[in-house]
């Protein structure tokens, strides 16, 4: 076609625009405003023209300060001094750059789950402000469903047809959980594993988001719609848990310790949002208790300057990497679970942590919350599980290594063990403990974890994790673990006088 200009003649303002495209953006041009704006791509979520009203549809999303949430403009304009034809071929020509061109698919056929009463409680009234506004404006087919009670999205998960092209949720990241369990128990188990999974931020924490859309857009409800709308699908491990004889799908994390009670024993403060892990986090330093478990796990790698390296080498390689294409539920081959591949008498490579332990953290994917990045080194796919172990030390030390947690300084710290593993087993030794399996509450008794690499999806609009974790050398560390050394020794000194 010949020029890639429209202008149109705006419905409601009478106000003169004229659209623009190139092979990266959109440029939209207001008459009587100097400056353009331009809009990337993957935030032009429709062009839509009626030859017969010759009315010109566009929806984008954006931002009006670079920090702030992302917004949906939807502008309708009478189409001026242009053929219908030539409208017609311009819309098509954009939504082929915008979708088939960039390997998405338009108007896709979505479940969305609403849990009106998870996380801060607003699950319904982000779902009608924030999200539906921009899935109806991208075409999608919505099939909509407010969970009930506990167990609710187990159950749809478990008897959902599998034509979906994703499920969104709206929701903290407790009802991700459930659907993954609902999958585990599909009558085509590994198949419904296909389907890509998608969060709307809506609960305290929102770890997966977070994880999926970075620091800065992972509490935003309209990121996370776009990231529906345009996402592609990433393959991610998922954990297999087994506690008394019972099998459970756990995609997020596994908490022991001080770690469990902050988030189990603050459920009453949801409506505080995620500074209920703050409070939490006080009131177990103040009380300071050791767990009281053996930790035994199979190693796959535990130097920590290396697995730093292979993240970076990983992020490179991502950045040069073709897009995947695609997946559909039609493509998959197989339909059972993977099976089991250790058992608990297995001891060969195997090792036992014999320290007393403040927490112990496991889990995959960087964030677990805003303010903790627990697992910096963590791959989607590289079938580990990722373990931290904080053993006890002081109060002074765990409020110290809090202060860089946002950022995975925590990572560095010389106490702090960590370990990627194939799998690990923990036995409880006292009656008394708090375990919780991605936020939920399970029983304080025996358990395994293994890794299923690959077997669930996700919708990412990256196709890796978006936390920046940047690699440090043994020198920084040194300097670093100097320098606690010598702020310590100042403050036993101002202490003493």
């Amino acid at each position: 076609m010949g020029s890639k200009e429209l202008t149109v003649c705006v419905t409601q303002s009478q106000k003169v625009v004229t659209f623009d495209f190139n092979d990266a953006e959109l440029t939209v041009k207001y008459k009587d405003l100097a400056e353009a704006v331009k809009v990337p791509h993957y935030q032009v979520i429709a062009a839509v023209f009626d030859e017969e009203t010759r009315i010109l549809e566009i929806a984008y999303l954006y931002k009006k300060r670079n920090k702030g949430p992302f917004g949906l403009v939807r502008i309708e304009g009478i189409l001026e001094n242009t053929d219908s034809d030539i409208g017609t071929q311009w819309t098509r020509t954009l939504m082929h750059i915008l979708y088939e061109g960039a390997g998405l698919q338009r108007w896709r056929r979505v479940k969305v789950l609403v849990n009106p009463h998870g996380g801060i409680g607003k699950g319904a009234a982000i779902y009608t402000k924030n999200v539906e506004p921009i899935l109806r404006a991208a075409r999608c087919s919505l099939d909509v469903t407010y969970t009930t009670q506990n167990g609710h999205a187990t159950k749809i998960a478990k008897e959902l047809p599998l034509d979906y092209d994703a499920i969104i949720t709206v929701s903290g990241d407790g009802i991700i959980h459930e659907i993954m369990n609902g999958f585990a128990n599909h009558q085509h188990p590994a198949k419904a594993f296909t389907i890509p999974i998608a969060p709307i931020p809506a609960g305290s924490g929102n770890g997966l988001s977070l994880n999926l859309l970075g620091i800065e857009n992972g509490f935003d409800p309209a990121a996370a719609v776009l990231n529906v709308i345009k996402g592609k699908p990433m393959k991610v491990d998922v954990f297999s848990l087994t506690q008394q004889g019972k099998r459970t799908i756990s995609f997020m994390s596994q908490a022991l310790g001080l770690m469990a009670e902050l988030d189990i024993g603050t459920e009453h403060l949801r409506w505080m949002g995620d500074a209920r892990f703050m409070v939490g986090l006080i009131r177990g330093v103040i009380q300071f208790k050791s767990c009281p478990i053996q930790l035994s796990f199979k190693v796959a790698e535990s130097d920590k300057f290396k697995m730093a390296e292979i993240l970076q080498t990983r992020r490179l390689n991502d950045k040069n990497e073709v897009p995947s294409p695609v997946l559909s539920c039609d493509a998959f081959e197989g339909e059972a679970l993977p099976p089991l591949r250790y058992s608990n008498e297995d001891t060969d490579g195997w090792t036992t942590f014999n320290e007393p332990v403040l927490y112990v953290y496991a889990g995959k994917g960087p964030y677990v919350g805003r303010d903790l990045m627990a697992f910096p080194v963590s791959l989607p796919d590289d079938g580990l599980i990722d373990i931290m172990i904080v053993p006890m030390s002081s109060r002074r030390e765990i409020l110290s290594a809090m202060g860089g947690a946002a950022k995975g300084e925590i990572y560095w710290r010389p106490k702090v063990h960590y370990v990627k593993a194939h799998a690990y087993r923990v036995k409880p030794l006292s009656p008394k403990g708090v375990f919780s399996v991605d936020g939920e509450v399970f029983p304080f008794e025996e358990f395994q974890v293994e890794v299923h690499r690959g077997l669930a999806t996700l919708l990412s609009p990256f196709g890796h994790y978006a936390a920046d974790f940047a690699p440090r050398t043994n020198t920084d560390v040194l300097q670093t673990t100097e320098g606690q050394a010598g702020a310590q020794r100042a403050s036993q000194q101002m202490n003493e006088h």
